[in-house]
């Protein structure tokens, strides 16, 4: 009755109803963190074995479809996508050499001593033996997830194991293009000459097309779908063409990833759907579909396989263990980073498998072909072992060098009074605006931001407070893509100026970030309604944007710095903002100010920002600032670093502010900035402004009673601004 039972059941196996397959898969995704988890095992390595266990060498519970073919090269590219998306492309300029040079190691050593292994243990023929040399030189970064999981992908040991990895991948391409012409008979100058074209003219095609086309793209559609699909679509662009000039797609992939890579900042709602989609679903149905090709029978079935296997299982890894240590110790790098780049490049997958395949078709002699049944086996068999390294040493080294990064106190993580107020108000303008509150703000303190939004207190006050919700719930929406905190509030009051600066006194904020109208013809109101009464009245930083454009579009910043600005109180807290947004939108910062000034903001930034690509440029005189209109373009964002009335770096030149910025940069992206300043503002005496100018005089009158008094009982004899006139 059992037997009849399990013949029964049997009949329902392997399941090939795509709904079936896919429920499955996800449950798969579901459960084995969870169980790999308990058991302190790394994930990627339950996604693999879970691949085995379910596939046809295993207990045949699904059928290896199309599905496995398309999202297992969706996550492939989507794992060497996401690895350029996440460098830091400063410090990938920098390290240039270093990568070269770890890639040639990475891709010459195992090549070197699988090649010699083949030959001689294996007795493989030349072209077999150079072709197994390819599989081993290249290598495939199946444990980058968990690079990502622990915050990890701009560390060097991570940058270099990227870039060497291309490196490897691209000479192991090559190598085994020159094999299989001449196998061929179709190896030659000629071939070199037009694979040499293909490949130049794949590059400048994609560096000219797609950062013109993106810009296009992002300044004219903001929608978060869109975004997303014309994100993908480059990379598979990119990867169909690198195909057509004769380079695997993974390597296309990755090439779009540095392309795009300064349009998609790190810490952007867009790059967090990347992540989310990339390692929810295409990089698990990859690691599943690398496990369902996998048969462990063939280890049991005698032959040489097991001593194949265990041949270029060691001659590969060794290789690649020797060529990590060596440039680790070469760079100066610590032993962890040792095991980083060692855990990241000693895994081989698709890369392996593409090879293989290739070597399959070509017929060498009759009825032989360049790779036989063995190599195919042992190749599988090698893909499992090597990826369970991998992930066990990316692990450990993630570990390792999180609690080496733990054990380096940083000075200002626990001083940092940073919490900033984003007043919002039109919607088409306040994701901007929230966008660059977290494009500014410390990463590693991750503190909410506060976004409000202050209505009047007239008879249209439902119908506002209920739009200032559904905008706040927005701009919510928008800051939780970037799994970013938001605090919000629709604030009443009789002045807006007001509701600002006692909301900012509640929230113990430390700076406000506010928009600016967009007008572009000369008014003696360039402050607009309030803004004025704002500055005046609080002694604190205040960013006033105006933004033409999406922010990841921007390509350069520069910024008008006045003299005696470094004596200042806020002078070290703009100069970091401005450092924070120009790292992580990866654009240049040029700052224009006096001789005495520049080398203070330098060694700062050089400190604290080493990879910000910063210029620094001469303005000895405030008179100077129209000057710079012709060095602005239309994707570049001006800053200027004012001062309040009376203070350090204030000047009378800085009163025609106003009419210059609107006669001079009309239509460009603006920023002003009122750093901080010593002593309390009065903003704690300050009446709310008078909706109508009977009640003006009034007003005014007891404002300046109260000053009165204040400078009596002080001593203080310099005036304060009238704040109750805008």
């Amino acid at each position: 009755m059992t037997a009849l039972h399990m013949i029964d059941l049997a009949q329902y196996f392997p399941i090939t109803n795509p709904t079936l397959i896919f429920f499955v898969v996800l449950l798969i995704i579901l459960a084995a963190p969870i169980i790999m988890g308990k058991l302190r095992i790394p994930h990627i390595i339950g996604m693999v074995l879970a691949g085995v266990l379910i596939g046809q060498y295993g207990l045949n519970i699904l059928a290896r479809d199309d599905s496995f073919e398309l999202f297992g090269r969706v996550g492939l590219y989507y794992i060497m996508f996401l690895a350029a998306l996440e460098m830091d492309m400063e410090g990938f300029r920098k390290n240039t050499g270093r990568m070269v040079t770890f890639g040639l190691l990475s891709a010459g050593i195992p090549f070197l001593m699988t090649y010699l292994i083949g030959i001689t243990l294996l007795d493989y023929s030349t072209p077999t033996s150079l072709l197994l040399g390819c599989i081993m030189a290249s290598n495939t970064l199946i444990a980058y997830p968990i690079v990502g999981r622990y915050g990890l992908a701009r560390k060097p040991s991570v940058m270099l194991s990227v870039g060497a990895t291309m490196v490897a991948l691209l000479l192991a391409l090559v190598v085994m293009a020159a094999i299989v012409s001449a196998l061929q008979g179709s190896g030659g100058l000629w071939f070199w000459l037009f694979f040499i074209a293909k490949l130049a003219v794949y590059g400048v095609a994609v560096i000219m097309l797609v950062p013109r086309l993106t810009r296009w793209f992002l300044r004219r559609y903001s929608d978060a779908v869109m975004q997303f699909i014309f994100i993908l679509s480059m990379m598979f662009m990119s990867a169909a063409l690198s195909e057509a000039a004769g380079i695997e797609g993974i390597f296309g992939a990755f090439f779009a990833g540095l392309v795009l890579n300064r349009y998609i900042p790190r810490l952007s709602p867009l790059m967090n759907r990347l992540e989310f989609i990339g390692n929810a679903l295409f990089i698990p149905y990859f690691l599943i579909g690398v496990g369902m090709l996998i048969n462990l029978n063939i280890l049991f079935q005698g032959g040489n396989i097991l001593v194949v296997v265990l041949a270029i299982v060691f001659m590969g890894t060794a290789g690649k263990a020797v060529a990590a240590y060596l440039s680790a110790r070469l760079f100066r790098l610590p032993v962890s980073s040792g095991h980083m780049m060692f855990g990241l490049t000693s895994a081989h997958a698709a890369a392996a498998i593409a090879m293989v395949m290739v070597g399959m078709k070509i017929e060498i002699a009759p009825g032989r072909y360049l790779v036989g049944d063995d190599i195919l086996n042992g190749v599988v068999i090698m893909i499992l072992v090597t990826c369970i390294i991998s992930s066990v040493i990316t692990e450990q080294a993630a570990q390792q060098i999180t609690m080496r990064d733990q054990d380096i106190v940083t000075d200002d993580t626990h001083v940092d009074d940073e919490k900033m107020l984003v007043p919002v108000k039109y919607p088409e303008y306040a994701n901007r605006l929230i966008n660059m509150a977290i494009l500014m703000r410390n990463e590693k303190l991750n503190r909410e931001i506060v976004a409000m939004n202050v209505v009047y207190d007239d008879e249209h006050i439902s119908q506002n407070q209920r739009r200032g919700e559904r905008l706040l719930e927005q701009v919510s929406g928008y800051a939780a893509a970037a799994d970013v905190r938001l605090q919000t509030q629709v604030r009443i009051a009789a002045n807006i100026a007001n509701g600002i600066k006692h909301a900012f006194k509640e929230f113990n904020a430390s700076e406000i970030l506010i928009g600016m109208h967009t007008h572009k013809e000369v008014s003696t109101k360039f402050w607009g309604a309030f803004h004025q009464s704002l500055f005046n009245g609080l002694n604190r930083q205040i960013i006033m944007a105006r933004l033409m454009q999406p922010l990841n579009t921007i390509r350069r910043i520069q910024v008008a710095v006045p003299s005696r600005a470094q004596f200042e109180p806020g002078f070290h807290r703009w100069v970091e903002r401005l450092a924070r947004l120009a790292g992580n939108l990866d654009c240049r910062i040029v700052l224009h100010g006096r001789s005495d000034t520049l080398p203070l903001i330098r060694n700062y930034i050089t400190a604290r920002h080493p990879d910000v690509r910063a210029e620094y440029g001469s303005m000895e005189h405030w008179n100077e600032l129209p000057q710079l209109a012709s060095t602005i373009a239309e994707d570049h964002l001006f800053v200027v670093v004012t001062a309040r009335k009376g203070t350090v770096s204030y000047k009378s030149a800085q009163e025609r502010l106003p009419d210059e910025l609107t006669r001079f940069f009309s239509g460009t992206n603006l920023m002003i900035i009122f750093p901080d300043q010593y002593g309390d503002a009065m903003d704690e005496m300050t009446f709310a402004q008078p909706q109508h100018t009977e009640e003006l005089s009034a007003y005014g009158e007891i404002a300046k009673w109260l000053r009165g008094i204040i400078k009596t009982t002080n001593g203080n004899t310099t005036e304060k601004n009238d704040n109750t006139t805008t």
